[in-house]
């Protein structure tokens, strides 16, 4: 359909409680509401981490499918030597995670899908990126895990936050590290024959 045969475009919702993913599409002061979608997120026996990611993402696009709404959920993983690091459990875990990744280079996995009920349509794409964490002293460690930032987040950190102190190299897109990645999000939108900018809103605030 052409976008020009639109006189307005669908309700945008987020299919994510994430802080991250609302800052940056808040970030492009976009209008949209956020519905977060609850579903089984364990891993199936033999499931690559981009086969994950895709998964998830359109499991979560279509669990919230209501007519005149656009649906974008994401989902976000952090592997290192082919495991997935979720978040951690406790502190001792963000602890021991943290330890895993020092030092060394890890990847980022995320899976973005975008689906409108109203036609049945969902266009989903994953993207990766390559991080490299600093290495780090115990003492840092512990430091870094007594803030509480890394107890909320896959692999024990926040490269928008306070564990941006500790990423010496991005390889790859750097929001698609913090959860979103915005060019490959544009570009579903694109797929779908909607500009990304048309749901912008003049204050950009969160919709309820």
């Amino acid at each position: 359909m052409n976008p020009s045969t639109r006189e307005l475009p669908p309700r945008l919702v987020l299919a994510s409680a994430s802080p991250r993913r609302r800052d940056l599409l808040q970030g492009l002061r976009l209008a949209f509401e956020v519905r977060s979608a609850e579903i089984d997120e364990s891993l199936l026996a033999d499931e690559l981490p981009e086969d994950h990611v895709l998964r998830l993402a359109r499991s979560k696009a279509r669990a919230l499918a209501l007519p005149g709404e656009l649906v974008l959920a994401a989902d976000t993983i952090v592997v290192l030597d082919g495991l997935i690091l979720g978040k951690p459990a406790d502190p001792a875990q963000a602890e021991q995670m943290l330890r895993q990744l020092a030092g060394r280079k890890h990847e980022v996995y995320s899976g973005v899908a975008l689906h409108e009920p109203g036609s049945s349509a969902t266009v989903s794409a994953a993207e990766r990126s390559e991080v490299r964490i600093a290495a780090l002293s115990d003492e840092e460690i512990r430091w870094y895990v007594s803030t509480g930032e890394p107890l909320d987040k896959a692999g024990s950190y926040a490269i928008q936050g306070l564990g941006a102190l500790f990423v010496e190299a991005v390889i790859g897109n750097y929001t698609n590290v913090v959860g979103l990645p915005l060019p490959l999000t544009r570009s579903l939108f694109q797929q779908l024959s909607y500009d990304i900018l048309d749901f912008r809103t003049q204050s950009g605030r969160l919709e309820t």
